[in-house]
């Protein structure tokens, strides 16, 4: 079972001798994209949207209770309010707190720094990108057609598996989308984007090169990725470095302080 470590913090965007690409030979083939907390900042709308509906049914609910639905499945997280005196069934709650949401989001898209700006450069640079999220395809949908063009191939939802993060089956259905297409993909040409705990889990489980940037939620420091403090400034040549690193083309980079 794979633990939850960094296997090299890197604080500042890496860097290579100008016209030298060590990974050549092993390109990035796709980045798979979290949505709540990694793309978009939702995360508080959740929360709000638990508070209330906690609150409208009589019961307690805390922050502390909050953080530890962040990046779990919508199923899971049901049960946990369903257990806070939620009296509605699984999908009614699901579908009450996916419309708050939805809601908020039609307001305004939270993006987060630098999340736009690294897709936009990895689709010009002809990178796949699919988004794995626990949120359902409407949510993913509304913020899908937010961005400026269709730069998401597909999209592998919650309400798409059987089982959610932190399982590795999100991933894992992914691959086997851009496999597809591109037979000879494998999981070593693939980077996942996570901030939660259950998310980088799912991802290192699934076995593809994963990145953690933590926001609601610190990541814990025992196990196999890379930790980024943000997206602000990355860019294909940082994930294109991941890559060269599992197949062994490049060293890995040092650990840095900020």
């Amino acid at each position: 079972m794979n633990s939850l470590a960094p296997s090299s913090v890197q604080t500042s965007p890496a860097t290579s001798p100008e016209g030298l690409n060590p990974g050549a030979d092993y390109p990035l083939k796709a980045v798979l994209w979290d949505m709540d907390g990694t793309l978009v900042d939702t995360e508080p709308y959740w929360i709000d949207a638990e508070f209330a509906l906690v609150e409208a049914h009589g019961g307690n609910w805390s922050h502390g209770q909050a953080l530890t639905l962040v990046g779990q499945s919508l199923v899971f997280s049901s049960h946990v309010l369903q257990d806070a005196g939620v009296a509605l069934d699984s999908r009614t709650i699901i579908y009450t707190l996916t419309t708050e949401v939805i809601r908020r989001v039609r307001q305004e898209v939270p993006w987060r720094p630098g999340a736009r700006e690294l897709l936009h450069e990895l689709v010009e640079q002809g990178v796949r990108c699919a988004l794995v999220t626990m949120s359902e395809g409407p949510l993913a949908a509304e913020v899908v057609a937010s961005l400026p063009q269709p730069y998401f191939e597909f999209m592998i939802t919650g309400d798409l598996v059987t089982h959610g993060k932190p399982d590795p089956e999100p991933y894992l259905t992914a691959v086997q989308r851009l496999r597809l297409e591109d037979p000879s993909l494998s999981i070593d040409d693939c980077v996942a984007l996570e901030d939660s705990v259950p998310g980088v889990a799912s991802a290192l489980a699934s076995g593809v090169i994963t990145v953690g940037i933590p926001h609601t939620v610190a990541l814990p420091a025992d196990g196999g990725y890379t930790v980024w403090p943000s997206l602000a400034d990355r860019m294909v040549a940082d994930l294109q470095q991941l890559v060269a690193v599992r197949h062994g083309a490049v060293a890995a980079a040092p650990e840095c302080a900020k």
